[in-house]
């Protein structure tokens, strides 16, 4: 089974590749030092496993994941990290608390190896693990450090827009299109989502499909029956529902 390990820490990575010698049934096929060298690893050999640490330059651990459509079987390492570490508690997701020992590897190794199993045998991904991964991100993106930017795939690039250079939201079926300066950016998440990590003081819910940036808003226009308009400051309409003008009021103290 194959194994790469991501890390900015070059003792980390040794000792991860140390530990591994123990389990001759799992190949290294790559170690990477942030998480864009480690998605385009991922992308390329699809692992069976990856060793993931948090806190990394450029995107940290849980965003490169979730710029990943299907994501590998997950053991964390990480110092500590007292939002992380509730997360991974929260959702029953194995973390290595550096620094740790061969005994306390080898235990999560244990623990992985029957879904690792099945998922080798299968020759697909095991759908239990992508859906525990998927909450556990959903809940991690909730920290203070990630709602302050979005992380988005442009392409081939990874985009990191920070959340005060958002214009508004709109939904897109299975998306949400980010709209900037420099056009929109696609990000696989739900309204409802960004709706609870943004801040509620700077993006208001103005209507079932948008969350619109205040500091954009240069004035509201009455539409048809119940309904507002947002006009931004790039000359864009924003749609704004009977319930999204009620809270646009409140917010904006009118």
């Amino acid at each position: 089974m194959k194994v790469i390990i991501i890390d900015d820490e070059p003792l980390a990575r040794s000792i991860v590749k140390e530990y591994l010698q123990k389990h001759p049934y799992l190949e290294m096929v790559q170690e990477c030092n942030d998480g864009l060298e480690g998605l385009k690893a991922i992308q390329l050999h699809q692992p069976d496993l990856i060793f993931l640490d948090i806190q990394m330059p450029k995107i940290n651990g849980f965003e490169m994941l979730e710029l990943l459509d299907n994501p590998p079987a997950v053991i964390f390492t990480t110092a500590f990290d007292e939002y992380a570490i509730k997360a991974f508690e929260a959702h029953a997701v194995d973390y290595l608390l550096k620094p740790f020992n061969q005994e306390r590897f080898d235990k999560a190794i244990q623990k992985c190896l029957p879904a690792l199993a099945v998922q080798a045998g299968m020759g697909q991904k095991n759908v239990s693990q992508e859906k525990t991964t998927q909450e556990l991100l959903e809940t991690a993106s909730q920290s203070p450090a990630q709602s302050q930017r979005i992380v988005v795939k442009n392409g081939t690039k990874i985009k990191i827009i920070p959340v005060q250079d958002v214009f508004y939201l709109e939904a897109a079926d299975d998306y949400v299109k980010v709209h900037t300066k420099e056009g929109y950016f696609l990000k696989n998440k739900t309204m409802n989502h960004f709706e609870q990590v943004l801040d509620v003081q700077h993006f208001v819910r103005s209507h079932r499909s948008y969350i619109v940036n205040i500091q954009q808003i240069t004035r509201i226009d009455p539409y048809e029956k119940d309904n507002h308009v947002a006009i931004l400051r790039t000359g864009a309409k924003v749609p704004v529902s009977r319930n999204g003008y009620v809270k646009l009021r409140q917010v904006l103290g009118l």
